[in-house]
């Protein structure tokens, strides 16, 4: 899935700002046919989750109602005209001047829809109903009745549009898709390119790669809607984490001597792969080093605000984190630019959290992560930051869910077999995902919700639990979640649970036990922020204060002990 750019052929226009807003309690909206409009409307943000811009209904969570005027340029008269929506959460039924658009369920990942043949030269009516309320089908499921809202996961459950819409003009005959793979051989870079076009005859695909003083072309003539093309860049320029070194990879359609489309990406040079207990960047072992963290802030909840993205990635660069991985669900295409141009690693998760495996719903959770996967892959396919797919966290394992996980293992192989993939697991050695996965992630909060306040105890059982892990299965393994809550400011001495100090020496010692492991081939301490969560009894304040940085980005002591860690040199 190409991401909209502006050139001579291809054009495209952001609907973000103020859009009309109505709450649906009685699901009505439909038999009133607000699908050709809304009346008695107030303004809502565009993209931002609706739960926190009013002064009451935050925990409601659906149906609500979105709508938008619009016109379009007039020399889009003879492009193809397509709606993007960056990501709306949970449920969206999209209607254009009256007509139904389309449907589209998950939350996190992008969804168009081609409306060439509904759109109007001048007043144009966008209709959106979103749906955020819980259920045990849906991936991520409902929870207990043990919070408000009921959530089977443990952050807040956001509803709305929550990244840009976008209108954008295309070419009529084009470009559909790029996908390009890397490989290594010497100093040489090689660049696989697979082209997919639509409705093009006697047209030609032109290839060209800039950057760092090479300049490299490669022309074919377009005989099928899927062309396959190689580039080789002589004393290449790597990518990795301390020189993210990107090409520019222009890709242009030719027809009787004249562009007719063309597109551009970024392309960074590097392997990945897994070998023995390793995990290796380039063919050298990399180690890990970030967190698992959250799209979350006061107003705008899971909303796209390119703001903070900015502050996230300056705290981790201070820090000195390498990676991260996007904890439960697909971050923002910007952010996942902004990691392939700050050389960032990231482990990059379906929404797939707290998944049950109930007998009723199992084909259903199935089918809605296959379709997360594929959709993930089509959008974040060409990053070099994306170095592994997680396909689940923390899931309720059970019998049922080794030949689960290995289906969708076997799909995202299939879809992509140059990364490896794994599965965040809660349940040790009996998790069957680990017989056929390729890097073992663990999350482990020994010290804290068992041996409470006990951490000389706790390292102990995590020590002796990684080893019988490696000898099980001899892969590398991360330590994808370790952490306290923290309330900021809170002191003691000696150290006690949700004192700051509790918190820098239970991450602290958590990380000398990773270290001394030699399989170990990462520390993801939860959480980057402390972040918003449903009412209950274990949630103060509605928050998960886990954080090493406030919810608005205030060091606790805990960052300051990382930042000397993360940043020491060997």
């Amino acid at each position: 899935m190409l991401y909209p750019q502006r050139n001579k052929n291809r054009h495209f226009i952001d609907l973000s700002g103020f859009w009309e807003f109505r709450f649906d309690p009685d699901d009505k909206g439909v038999g009133e046919n607000w699908t050709k409009g809304l009346n008695n409307g107030c303004p809502i943000a565009v993209p931002a989750s609706w739960n926190d811009q009013f002064a009451d209904d935050r925990d409601f969570l659906g149906p609500a109602w979105y709508q938008l005027k619009f016109t379009i340029p007039w020399e889009w008269d003879s492009k193809k005209i397509i709606i993007r929506f960056g990501s709306v959460n949970y449920l969206s039924d999209v209607w254009l001047n009256g007509e139904v658009v389309g449907h589209h369920e998950g939350g996190h990942l992008p969804f168009e829809y081609e409306i060439s043949d509904k759109i109007e030269s001048e007043d144009n009516l966008l209709v959106v109903r979103v749906d955020g309320r819980l259920s045990d089908d849906h991936v991520p499921p409902r929870g207990r009745p043990m919070n408000n809202p009921q959530t089977n996961f443990d952050f807040y459950p956001f509803c709305g549009i929550h990244r840009p819409v976008l209108l954008y003009a295309i070419p009529k005959e084009g470009l559909r898709d790029i996908t390009v793979r890397t490989s290594i051989k010497d100093t040489t870079g090689i660049l696989d390119v697979k082209i997919e076009t639509i409705g093009l005859n006697d047209a030609y695909v032109n290839l060209a790669l800039k950057g760092f003083s090479s300049e490299i072309t490669n022309t074919s003539i377009i005989q099928q809607n899927i062309q396959k093309m190689t580039l080789e860049v002589k004393q290449a320029k790597f990518w990795n984490t301390e020189t993210p070194n990107l090409y520019d990879l222009t890709v242009d359609i030719v027809k009787k001597d004249a562009i007719i489309d063309s597109y551009s990406l970024k392309v960074g040079i590097r392997t990945i792969e897994v070998k023995g207990d390793k995990l290796l960047l380039n063919r050298k072992p990399v180690y890990l080093t970030g967190f698992g963290r959250h799209e979350d802030f006061p107003i705008t909840g899971r909303g796209y605000v390119p703001a903070i993205i900015i502050k996230d990635y300056s705290l981790m660069k201070w820090i000195g984190a390498n990676s991260f991985r996007t904890s439960h669900y697909p971050y923002s295409e910007q952010m996942m630019d902004l990691a392939d141009r700050l050389g960032f690693l990231v482990i990059n998760e379906i929404p797939a959290v707290g998944l049950t495996f109930k007998k009723d719903v199992i084909d259903r959770q199935l089918e809605l992560c296959d379709q997360f996967i594929e959709e993930l892959i089509k959008r974040d396919k060409n990053h070099p930051s994306v170095i592994m797919w997680s396909l689940a966290n923390e899931p309720h394992s059970s019998l049922k869910s080794g030949e689960f996980f290995r289906k969708l293992y076997d799909k995202t192989k299939v879809l992509d077999n140059t990364r490896p993939i794994t599965v965040v697991n809660m349940m040790g050695v009996k998790e069957k995902a680990f017989e056929f996965c390729d890097v073992l992630c663990i999350n482990r909060y020994y010290g804290w919700y068992m041996q409470p306040g006990n951490i000389e105890e706790a390292c102990e059982i995590l020590s002796k639990e990684m080893d019988k892990l490696y000898e099980k299965h001899r892969k590398p393994i991360i330590l994808s979640e370790f952490g306290t809550d923290t309330i900021p400011g809170w002191h003691s001495q000696p150290p006690e649970m949700f004192s700051e100090e509790y918190q820098t020496e239970f991450i602290k010692k958590y990380i000398k036990v990773c270290r001394s492991k030699p399989y170990v081939v990462g520390e993801h301490v939860w959480n980057m922020c402390d972040f918003k969560t449903s009412q209950g009894i274990t949630r103060m304040g509605s928050m998960n204060y886990k954080g090493v940085f406030t919810r608005d980005r205030r060091p606790k002591m805990a960052a300051h002990l990382l930042r000397k860690l993360w940043n020491e040199k060997d």
